[in-house]
C-alpha cells in the first residue's frame, strides 16, 4: 500500500495539480482517503460521512497553505471554489465507516465519557459525535488519526479557521486524549 501512496504521490508531483480531471484527483483521494472514503492508511482520516462543511474549510485551509500537508497542498492549490464543493458533498453523501475493533474498553470509555462531558465535546460534535456543519464526524474515525489529530491540536500544530478547538483542547490531558481516540474510534 505505501509503495501505491508513494508512486501516487510521484505522479500528482509530476503532473500539475490543475492539468489533472475532477476524476483523476477523485482517485488519488481516494487512494489515501480510502476507496468508499473510509481509509485503511495510517493517520489518514476517513472522510465519509464527513459534513460537507468541515471538509469544504479542509480543503480550503489545504488550497492557502494554511494547513500544511504537502500531496493535499499541491492538489487543492488549483481547485476552484466549485470543486472544492464538489469534494465536500462528494464524501458527506458517502456511508459512515464502521467502528473499529470491538467495543470501547468499559473503563477507558467511562474516562472518556467524564473527559467529554467535562469539556462538552458533545455540543459542538453532538451527542453522536456524527459532526455539523463545521464540525468533524469524530465517530468511527480511525483511533491514530484522532490521536493524531487530537495531539496536533493539543500542541497548536493544527491550524483551524477559528479559535474554539485551541481553547476546548487546552484543559484535555494526554491520558483524555487516549482515552477519547478509543472510545471514539468504536463509537457507533
Amino acid at each position: 500500500m505505501r509503495a501505491i501512496l508513494a508512486a501516487l504521490f510521484v505522479c500528482v508531483c509530476a503532473t500539475s495539480a490543475s492539468a489533472l480531471t475532477y476524476d483523476e484527483k477523485l482517485a488519488t483521494c481516494l487512494a489515501c482517503h480510502g476507496e468508499k472514503g473510509v481509509s485503511e492508511t495510517s493517520e489518514v482520516p476517513s472522510l465519509a460521512g464527513m459534513p460537507a462543511d468541515f471538509t469544504l474549510i479542509q480543503l480550503f485551509l489545504f488550497r492557502q497553505g494554511t494547513r500544511k500537508i504537502e500531496i493535499m497542498n499541491d492538489l487543492a492549490k488549483d481547485m476552484s471554489d466549485d470543486d472544492l464543493r464538489k469534494f465536500s458533498e462528494y464524501f458527506a453523501k458517502l456511508a459512515p465507516p464502521q467502528p473499529s475493533g470491538d467495543a470501547p474498553d468499559p473503563a477507558i470509555a467511562a474516562r472518556a465519557q467524564a473527559a467529554i462531558a467535562k469539556n462538552h465535546c458533545n455540543s459542538c460534535h453532538l451527542p453522536n459525535f456524527a459532526g455539523q456543519a463545521q464540525m468533524p464526524r469524530l465517530a468511527a474515525q480511525r483511533e491514530d488519526y484522532l490521536l493524531k489529530a487530537l495531539r496536533d491540536y493539543k500542541a497548536g500544530q493544527r491550524p483551524g479557521y477559528d479559535a474554539t478547538m485551541d481553547e476546548a483542547i487546552r484543559p484535555v490531558s494526554e491520558a483524555d486524549i487516549v482515552d477519547l481516540a478509543h472510545y471514539l474510534a468504536r463509537l457507533k
